[in-house]
């Protein structure tokens, strides 16, 4: 038996995923029609021998997360439940937290994953490759290939090629070790809880023997984090390195992370090419009567989409969208309830829940896609300033409930939910 945990952290992360996280938490935000999260459940369930999904944060349960999650484990018939930290408790401080939960019916190994990666994940596969490893293996990271200045952003390993055995682990380094980065999915045996009792007890020991240099008193540092708070990548990963019990599974599928409202765009190009070869269902036809369809593109089945219409590459089109006569969108994703009236022009955009966008008005974003020109280049979420002080040119974002006028140009803008616009704005936040 099998179990998964996907780990969605709480309302003070995602803060660059903003407009869009004050409406709806960051892992539930649809990307190719579905939440974030949803795809990761969907990758758990078809492990066949996952029996129950753990969802770990310190988002208060509210009603968008407890009728997903209701959905959700009527969709895919298994067991899904939500356990709430009663504080950010790190990346391994809430599987610490939680380990009776997890380690209840006795499960052979479990699944972690961060919910702010996607990708074509393959779990089936590192089951298979963490088995080969034997009982000495506590744990296997999926790895994938970065460029090597990109490197430097992210966890990298240096590994022994015949064993695949991590011989070195050193989080978002400041000179380069390797191009093999931590893709944030990991596989564990219930052997791994011993080393977390280890850390967690020396945390605790630690902040005893705390010290104030000031008054020569022991007691608490209370300036310092919580020190229930556990750190995978700090705190686990690089003591377990080169022990013997850390394993990598190298993938050579699409994986990115959604940091900001630009990779998420980006996923939903990604997720839809996946529909492709796996849920050819999921994805829009031409046809005599139907809107002209360019590449991938889904539409939910509840949205009105004029003939005249054309989308694509790469499009989303949500709940109850209505999309007018003559309308052409191109690499967006156009929330529930948006109105998109006749003729206007969306690109690289994302359109808020419920929003209106005025008859021959244009609006236009700037993809910062990775470079195609080098191998494994990987999205880079860039300063939403300059050293200037300027915007940065990114996607345009335009928030819930705002209604956007007829014949003007919004460019590479973020407009924060519940305004009405009046004119044209380019590189601008409205707040």
């Amino acid at each position: 038996m099998l179990k998964a945990i996907i780990l969605v952290g709480g309302p003070m992360k995602g803060t660059r995923f903003r407009p869009l996280s004050l409406e709806l938490p960051k892992p539930l935000f649809p990307v190719a029609g579905f939440p974030i999260i949803y795809h990761h459940i969907e990758a758990c369930s078809k492990v066949p021998e996952v029996r129950e999904i753990l969802v770990i944060g310190f988002y208060q349960p509210n009603d968008a997360l407890n009728k997903f999650i209701m959905q959700a484990q009527l969709e895919f018939q298994i067991q899904i439940r939500y356990l709430q930290e009663y504080t950010a408790l790190g990346t391994a401080g809430g599987l610490y937290h939680f380990r009776d939960q997890i380690l209840t019916g006795s499960p052979e190994m479990f699944f972690v994953m961060n919910a702010d990666v996607c990708g074509d994940f393959p779990l089936v596969e590192m089951l298979r490759f963490q088995r080969e490893r034997g009982p000495e293996a506590y744990g296997t990271i999926l790895s994938t290939e970065a460029t090597r200045q990109q490197s430097l952003l992210y966890g990298c390993m240096v590994e022994n090629k015949d064993t695949h055995e991590i011989l070195h682990y050193a989080e978002k380094p400041e000179t380069f070790v390797s191009t093999t980065i931590n893709c944030g999915i990991y596989l564990f045996t219930p052997n791994i809880f011993k080393i977390l009792e280890v850390t967690f007890k020396k945390n605790l020991e630690d902040n005893y023997n705390y010290c104030d240099m000031n008054t020569r008193y022991s007691g608490f540092d209370y300036l310092t984090p919580s020190k229930e708070v556990i750190r995978l990548e700090q705190d686990i990963f690089i003591p377990m390195a080169g022990t013997g019990t850390l394993f990598v599974y190298s993938t050579s599928r699409f994986w990115s992370q959604i940091k900001s409202a630009g990779a998420a765009v980006y996923a939903n190009r990604h997720y839809l090419a996946i529909y492709r070869d796996k849920h050819p269902e999921r994805l829009a036809k031409n046809g005599e009567g139907l809107p002209k369809i360019i590449g991938d593109v889904f539409i939910h089945p509840t949205a009105i989409v004029h003939p005249t219409a054309v989308l694509g590459p790469n499009v989303t089109i949500g709940k109850g969208v209505t999309v007018g006569e003559g309308v052409r969108v191109r690499e967006t994703i156009i929330l529930e309830g948006a109105t998109l009236q006749a003729h206007c022009c969306i690109l690289h955009s994302i359109v808020g829940w419920h929003s209106t966008v005025g008859v021959w008005t244009r609006i236009e974003g700037t993809p910062n896609d990775p470079n195609p020109n080098k191998p494994f280049a990987k999205l880079e979420i860039p300063c939403m300033f300059s050293d200037d002080g300027k915007l940065n040119p990114s996607i345009t974002v335009i928030g819930s409930n705002v209604q956007v006028p007829p014949e003007v140009i919004i460019l590479n803008s973020i407009v924060l939910p519940h305004k009405d616009l009046n004119g044209c704005y380019k590189n601008q936040i409205i707040l």
